[in-house]
This record gives structure tokens, C-alpha cells and sequence, in this order.
């Protein structure tokens, strides 16, 4: 990695971890995802053209700019993707549309997609993988949620049909699902796939049952969903919503009636669009702002994360949540941000100003 020169500190503080913009671009496009692409120094964005393509282009980083190295146009807008549920030595990159098509593509001949299914009958909202870059072990695995009420769960060596379908029953009103998030894949048997709706229900499938294990609602729709790990025994959940308030779980232990424990904060004083753990770091996370700002957050544990209750069942406790730093990078929301896998503290995010920033969040190992 080449990280040098142009360093603009953004905020205060030089006890904390400081998040640094490093580089820009501005586009001229509406941009809505990028993702870092492992073992490299590279990152693709998506998103879509006022005529109503879709642009998906990589950037690798310059000495004092990020340089576009490929770039396709696409029939359709390009909503939201994922490396998840690829290997590290394919790289392909899965995406969701805005006709409802999830679409796997080889970066470096992007024109024809690997694979390619209609998943839903309207927008695919969100998409999430699992099983692949060499985290984590069973088959790989692509979730979408999307406008149609529906979530699905998509192996790409099947052809057409879903290996999982979640949607109501007949006759139930359709929510638009807006985030979907795997976890809990830390066998080969266990996984599940949490969904968050524009009415502020989460509803969590397992997807060995094929049941809903767990649902509640939050009172404001659900903008993001991600575990600390999708590969471990679950853990903990994050869940922002609009009018800028998020959710901390406690997933490791399930009571009865109460359900999982949780801890709740307000932050950005708008929608929070996302929330992004640190991959080296579990109780460290980013979210997402949509006055253009980011948080960076710690998440600290109680001293006994259960207790029993009157009728000796055992109850999870939450702990509580400190934030570490807020930086505002721009005029318009943060549509995406992705940790880099192979740099710590070193980070990528995109907003709706059509600019994509490379930041530098600094002693993340004090943490």
C-alpha cells in the first residue's frame, strides 16, 4: 500500500483514533456501494448513471490520487454488492439491481456476468455473502432482500432457484426489506440470515430449521444489519435505522419471552444508513451517516454477560457502547463504507455528493 503524501486531518482530539481522509475522486455518477477487492490494493464502486445504467468501475491508489483502472456499463442500475461468497483466488463480485437481478461478475472481464438469476419480481435492496474468502466453512452463500417483501438465500453453483425463500404469507402485507446480514456460520450445519424492514421489524431465519428463530420490531425502518462475525457462534448484532438511532444485540444467549439483550444510541442526528465492524476487531464498528458524517464506536462487555431470572431461565445482558470519534466527511448521506480485509485501520466509503473518499482511521490497537 501506498499511503503518503496529502494527509487532511478532519477532526480533533490526538488522544483518540483520528479518521484521516486521505484521497477523493468525484463521479458522475449516483453512487450506492463500494467494496474493497481482497489481497489487493484496488476497490470497485456501483452505482447508477442519470440515463439509468449502471456503472460498476475499479480504483486502485495513486501516490496523491486514486486512479480508475477498468470500468462497465450495465443494462440496469446497481443497487448494492458483495465479495461474501467468493473464493480469494475468483474475486467475483455479486450484485443486485434495480430489475431484481443478482449478478456475479469476473472484474476482469466484467462485460458478460458469471452467473446471473432474476431474484425478485422488484429492486434488490440488499445483498450479504457467506462461506467464501476463506472465512468461516460451509457452502458459499448470497442473501438478497428486496422491495417485493421477499428475502432469499442464492448458491450460484444452482442454477435459477433459491436453496432458501423467506417471504409472507398470502395474504399478509409485503414490507419493503432493506438489509440482510449473515451470521452464526460457524459450523457447517448452522447459519442465519437477519433481515431488517422498512417498518422496523428484524426477523432472524435459521436457516437449518428453516424457521424464524427470533423477531422484533424497532419503531423505525431498518437501514442496516451486520454481526461482529459472521463466522462465529453469534455474538452480536447492529441494527441503524432511520431518525438516527441504532441498536446493539446481544445474540449469545436467547430468553423465552425478553428475547435478546440490547443497548440503544443515538447518533448523526439523521438516518443512519449502515453500520461496518472492524475486521480485526470485533467490538469496534463504523456507522454511517446521513448528514455525511461517520462515528466509529467500542463496544464494551458487561462484567457478567448473564443472569437468571424469577423462573430460573438464563438472560443475556447488554453492555454498553462509547463513542470514539465523529468526523463529518461530506454535504450528502454515506451510502457505503467497507473495511480494507488486508490493512488495518486503512478504509474506503462513498457518498451521495458523488465522491468516493479513502480514509486513514489511526490506533485502532489502543482500542
Amino acid at each position: 500500500y501506498f499511503i503518503q503524501s496529502n494527509l487532511r486531518m478532519v477532526t480533533g482530539g490526538l488522544s483518540n483514533p483520528q479518521i484521516i481522509a486521505h484521497l477523493e475522486k468525484s463521479l458522475d455518477y449516483t453512487v450506492f456501494d463500494v467494496k474493497w477487492i481482497p489481497c489487493s490494493a484496488r476497490f470497485v464502486v456501483i452505482g447508477s448513471h442519470a440515463r439509468g445504467t449502471g456503472a460498476l468501475q475499479i480504483f486502485e491508489m495513486g501516490p496523491k490520487e486514486l486512479v480508475l483502472s477498468k470500468k462497465y456499463e450495465k443494462k440496469q442500475s446497481l443497487k448494492c454488492c458483495t465479495f461474501g461468497a467468493s473464493s480469494l483466488q475468483e474475486r467475483h463480485l455479486a450484485t443486485g439491481d434495480f430489475s431484481g437481478k443478482m449478478e456475479t461478475w469476473d472484474l476482469e472481464k466484467g462485460d458478460m456476468p458469471v452467473y446471473s438469476v432474476k431474484a425478485h419480481s422488484e429492486i434488490v435492496n440488499c445483498i450479504d455473502g457467506v462461506g467464501g474468502l476463506g472465512i468461516g466453512v460451509g457452502a458459499p452463500e448470497i442473501a438478497t432482500g428486496s422491495r417485493d417483501g421477499s428475502v432469499k438465500v442464492w448458491d450460484v453453483r444452482q442454477e435459477n432457484d433459491p436453496v432458501a425463500l423467506m417471504q409472507p404469507k398470502e395474504g399478509e402485507a409485503k414490507r419493503d426489506c432493506w438489509a440482510v446480514a449473515f451470521g452464526n456460520s460457524y459450523t457447517e450445519a448452522e447459519r442465519v440470515v437477519a433481515a431488517g424492514y422498512d417498518n422496523g421489524d428484524i426477523k432472524l431465519f435459521d436457516l437449518r430449521t428453516m424457521s424464524v428463530r427470533w423477531e422484533t420490531n424497532i419503531k423505525n425502518g431498518v437501514c442496516g444489519l451486520q454481526f461482529d462475525r459472521k463466522d462465529i457462534l453469534m455474538n452480536k448484532l447492529v441494527a441503524t435505522t432511520l431518525e438516527g438511532k441504532f441498536v446493539t444485540y446481544d445474540m449469545r444467549v436467547q430468553h423465552p419471552k425478553q428475547g435478546f439483550p440490547s443497548v440503544s444510541e443515538k447518533a448523526h442526528k439523521s438516518t443512519i444508513w449502515g453500520v461496518r465492524h472492524l475486521p480485526t476487531n470485533r467490538d469496534v464498528y463504523m456507522t454511517l451517516g446521513g448528514n455525511g458524517s461517520v462515528c466509529l464506536w467500542k463496544y464494551n462487555y458487561p462484567k457478567e454477560r448473564t443472569k437468571q431470572d424469577s423462573d430460573g431461565n438464563e438472560m443475556g445482558i447488554a453492555g454498553t457502547v462509547d463513542q470514539i470519534q465523529n468526523v463529518v466527511l461530506g454535504t450528502q448521506p454515506i451510502s457505503g463504507f467497507d473495511w480494507s480485509p488486508d490493512k488495518e485501520g486503512l478504509c474506503v466509503c462513498s457518498g451521495f455528493d458523488q465522491t468516493v473518499r479513502v480514509c486513514i482511521v489511526t490506533k485502532l490497537k489502543s482500542l
